[in-house]
């Protein structure tokens, strides 16, 4: 079965780094020049067009306040695709962190569309969706 390689999984590591740094690391080259889309478990839900992204980076900020230690793994990407410069998988994604004092786990699964622009794969769309979320 084909899976995203490593060039593919950069811009989605990149994301995931950037909200486990509460907002400061880079997202330079990550997303495409271009309308983004995102769904998100905060508001407003539902990002999109040219703004987008920077729409999403500052209420990423504001939802991670209050985040420490916050990590992610993936597991085995699902349902992959791809045509030409398109590719589409799904993520199963668990964070592990801290929320106002709680040490919490999350799982769910995030959809990504990238695209080939500029010589790199960058985000296009994605879609998260958490399926469980549990309090130690």
């Amino acid at each position: 079965m084909e899976t995203p390689d490593s060039e593919m999984m950069a811009p989605v590591e990149a994301v995931a780094r950037f909200i486990e740094s509460g907002g400061t690391s880079s997202l330079t080259g990550v997303f495409v020049n271009g309308p983004v889309t995102m769904v998100e478990n905060f508001a407003p839900f539902l990002f999109e067009g040219d703004g987008a992204v920077a729409d999403w980076t500052a209420r990423m900020r504001d939802h991670a306040v209050g985040l420490t230690g916050l990590v992610h793994e993936f597991a085995m990407a699902h349902d992959f695709g791809r045509v030409a410069d398109e590719a589409y998988f799904s993520l199963p994604t668990t964070w592990r962190g801290v929320t106002r004092g709680r040490a919490f786990t999350e799982t769910g699964g995030w959809s990504f569309l990238l695209r080939r622009q500029e010589g790199a794969w960058r985000v296009r769309a994605y879609g998260w969706a958490v399926t469980g979320l549990s309090f130690a």
